[in-house]
């Protein structure tokens, strides 16, 4: 059966997007045919505005309506610890929990394979932030626990090392292992590593 036009360039159009396969693009397609109207049109102003609606902080590089963001601009952070993550949405699991630091956001990890090295992602920008304002005390390197974020965090604690020079600055690395209600039988050889390594006093 040949599928209209329309109908194939959104299925296209929604398979070019991460974890959406074939079938998932037919079925939010035909689903989105069942949609009034003028639901529609509001869902594809939101496509069309989600660029030209939001900027890029110039301090800590997170996706914002305003430029510094509004973490950036809330006086009662602390600005002395500054978290390195990967994506702008990995702040949302940090605002879940205590944290009232800063963040600075990646956009990416060090991929040889993908032809991403760090002139791709923002890793200049927080050296030259970390080395111009003298009031931060710690950065706490919160990369992903796969090869590419670790292979950032070892790179990032190598230059942040260089950068240190004597000065009092604590490079910290996000503390992993086994996540809460599971069963140590299930852990495999690096999470029960890193347990270890990771390990505090009570």
């Amino acid at each position: 059966m040949k599928i209209a036009k329309p109908i194939q360039r959104l299925i296209d159009s929604f398979e070019k997007l991460p974890g959406i396969g074939p079938k998932s693009a037919q079925r939010l397609t035909y689903y989105l045919l069942h949609v009034p109207q003028y639901e529609l049109e509001q869902f594809a102003n939101s496509l069309v505005h989600l660029k030209k609606d939001t900027v890029l902080c110039s301090v800590c590089k997170n996706v914002s309506e305003s430029d510094p963001c509004e973490i950036d601009q809330d006086l009662s952070r602390d600005k002395s610890t500054i978290a390195v993550v990967e994506q702008p949405l990995d702040i949302l699991a940090f605002e879940k929990t205590r944290y009232k630091g800063v963040y600075h956001i990646l956009h990416g990890a060090i991929n040889p394979l993908d032809n991403v090295g760090p002139d791709e992602i923002y890793i200049e920008d927080l050296m030259i932030r970390v080395k111009s304002d003298g009031s931060i005390n710690e950065v706490i390197i919160a990369t992903n626990p796969t090869m590419e974020g670790e292979a950032t965090a070892m790179y990032l604690a190598k230059k942040l090392h260089e950068l240190k020079n004597g000065s009092g600055l604590i490079i910290t690395r996000l503390g992993m292992g086994i996540p809460t209600g599971a069963y140590l039988e299930f852990a495999d050889e690096t999470t029960m590593t890193q347990a270890i390594e990771g390990r505090r006093a009570l």
